[in-house]
């Protein structure tokens, strides 16, 4: 028996049936019929809400197999009862899919025979089990980010080993919010653990790693990266603050008089880490979706030698949760929102010129003809009928309602962010919404879905606060990680997460980052002004297995009223041009900007 989880392709090419590049990918959540006389999906209805990420489509279906759901006119799910094989091809894994878990459940429990007898107790046995058989008598370096990861990664180590073995460590790498080290060292006092909290911004500002180089003879080199206060690439930045990581942590060695080879590092990397950075722990066929600080060439070097310690890496966020109220760690600890261990470094978009490719103009046009779908269909184009073959007469009559109601303009900005679409890495653009109109935020989320699928080269949409915008940006402020330009984003991150924590409504909201972007906008063209200023985008991001999620739509999962006081505070701070609310879904868009 066996679930072909989110590839029904592969299932039906195995057993002779066969599969059809489509012309349309679907990327995004949408309706499915399905048959619920099947015992994958009993108890569903006969239509469903799912997660679809693919490009291709089956076409002919295997002998002994039969559809058993459908997106369209396209198979969503083939089943061979009798062998107790079923395909699905959307992600039952995942949030977005309203009832994911009553199909796994289907299918290990009526299914495959399952009993749900093993539980958070067991994992945590298992792990403490894990980490005394690995470490025995040795000392463990533990990195400390003050997330619930590091926290509960470094709470299992103290259950699981003497307390003399466990040295904590939390280096500031100057990414951290304002006073964050310092709330860090205090609440993991309180749980008896002692920590070495280390200064280290200089070293990360300076810091640089190896790179390859492409070479026509294929003989492997290496260059020397750029410091990371005058890098721009995200993949690089992710890069130095790994190996920084791992260097600090070697020189704390050092001055310990620890014996590197006696020593394990531990870090509390989760499953989702690993899957999205490629490594061959969670898979050898994973696509790079980004380059994680904790899954770095160092930290894979010390890996294969034997020398980290990872005990959630067989778990998800929630779970990790779970585990550390177990643990007995304070709600506060465990229930707070994520901080990425790179930090504010990559809730900065940084960036010399504008990124404006070949396919930016006709991408705009395109945006230009969804923003105002009901006058354009009176003016034949031809990319009308690009925008009307990517999507449904419903998504068409939904088009010409808001924008009969609304006075939209669409438009592209000229920076990259990173996404994730057909589960590969997308690294494109931002599209940006601004409005004279009061937002309507139900049809900015509906057009916030419907773009991406439309133009794969956009994996992210925006609302612009404030009146339209006239003259979208065509060129960038030149932005790096200045001590300057962090400290406005340390500012626009706490005014914003500040009004979140007064307003209650922080626990309704599972992660909110605020990027700083290189963006000025309200400049005439005809004036030449500079581009000078900057302009932050508030993401909000509701989710359960952080792999997948959608935005806190205002007046529903945030009140508007927050929403806008955050707008207002943020916009006091000196240099700051326009306040932007990402409306993504992940997929495409993923919780950080880079």
């Amino acid at each position: 028996m066996a679930l072909c989880n989110g590839d029904s392709k592969m299932m039906n090419k195995v057993f002779g049936g066969t599969v059809h590049k489509k012309s349309v990918r679907e990327d995004g959540v949408f309706n499915i019929s399905v048959d619920n006389t099947c015992s994958l999906f009993r108890g569903l209805q006969k239509e469903e809400i799912v997660l679809l990420t693919h490009g291709d489509s089956v076409d002919k279906v295997a002998d002994g197999f039969k559809v058993v759901a459908r997106s369209g006119n396209i198979v969503a799910g083939i089943a061979n009862e009798s062998k107790k094989l079923y395909g699905a091809q959307f992600h039952p894994e995942v949030g977005l899919t309203e009832n994911g878990k009553v199909i796994l459940k289907n299918f290990l429990y009526d299914i495959a025979g399952c009993s749900g007898t093993y539980t958070v107790q067991n994992r945590e046995l298992e792990c403490i089990r894990e980490i005394k058989e690995r470490v025995g008598t040795s000392k463990v370096l533990v990195l400390l980010s003050g997330g619930v990861d590091s926290t509960v990664c470094t709470a299992l180590l103290n259950r699981a080993l003497n307390q003399d073995q466990v040295i904590a460590v939390h280096i500031d790498n100057g990414f951290m919010r304002k006073r964050e080290s310092q709330s860090v060292e205090e609440a993991l006092k309180k749980l008896g653990i002692q920590v070495k909290v280390i200064n280290a911004a200089h070293s990360f500002y300076n810091g640089t790693t190896t790179l390859p180089i492409s070479d026509e003879d294929r003989t492997p080199r290496k260059r020397i990266s750029k410091t990371l206060n005058m890098t721009t690439s995200p993949e690089e930045k992710r890069k130095i603050i790994g190996d920084t990581f791992v260097k600090i942590a070697n020189e704390v060695i050092g001055e310990m008089n620890l014996k590197p080879e006696e020593i394990f590092l531990a870090q509390g990397t989760l499953r989702p880490d690993l899957i999205e950075s490629a490594s061959l722990v969670a898979s050898g066929k994973a696509e790079l979706i980004k380059t994680h600080h904790n899954d770095t060439e160092l930290i894979r070097k010390l890996r294969e030698e034997g020398r980290v310690i990872e005990p959630l890496k067989d778990f998800h966020k929630d779970e990790v949760r779970i585990l550390g109220r177990e643990l007995g760690l304070p709600e506060e600890l465990v229930s707070r929102h994520p901080f990425p261990g790179p930090g504010l470094a990559i809730r900065v978009i940084c960036a010399e010129e504008p990124y404006i490719c070949k396919d930016f103009p006709e991408t705009n046009n395109i945006l230009k003809i969804v923003a105002d779908f009901s006058a354009s269909v009176k003016k034949p184009h031809t990319l009308l009928q690009r925008v009307k073959a990517c999507t449904t007469e419903e998504d068409q009559e939904k088009l010409m309602q808001i924008t009969s109601l609304h006075s939209l303009n669409a438009f592209l900005l000229p920076i990259k962010t990173v996404g994730v679409q057909g589960d590969c890495r997308s690294y494109s653009y931002v599209c940006g919404i601004s409005s004279k109109d009061e937002p309507d935020w139900e049809s900015l989320i509906f057009l916030a879905r419907l773009i991406p699928r439309m133009c794969h080269n956009v994996n992210r949409v925006v609302y612009i606060f404030g009146p339209p915008v006239k003259e979208p940006p065509t060129d960038v402020t030149p932005t790096f990680l200045t001590t300057g330009v962090l400290s406005t984003l340390r500012q626009a991150d706490f005014e914003a997460h500040n009004i979140l924590r007064e307003s209650g409504y922080a626990g309704k909201i599972s992660q909110m980052p605020v990027i700083l972007t290189p963006l000025h906008f309200d400049r005439d063209p005809l004036q030449k002004q500079p581009s000078c200023q900057r302009s932050v985008v508030i993401r909000t991001f509701i989710t359960s297995d952080f792999m997948t999620g959608i935005p806190a739509t205002p007046g529903n999962e945030i009140p508007v009223e927050v929403v806008l006081k955050m707008v207002t505070e943020i916009k006091k701070i000196p240099g700051i041009s326009r306040i932007m609310y990402d409306l993504t879904s992940k997929p495409p868009g993923t919780t950080e900007w880079e």
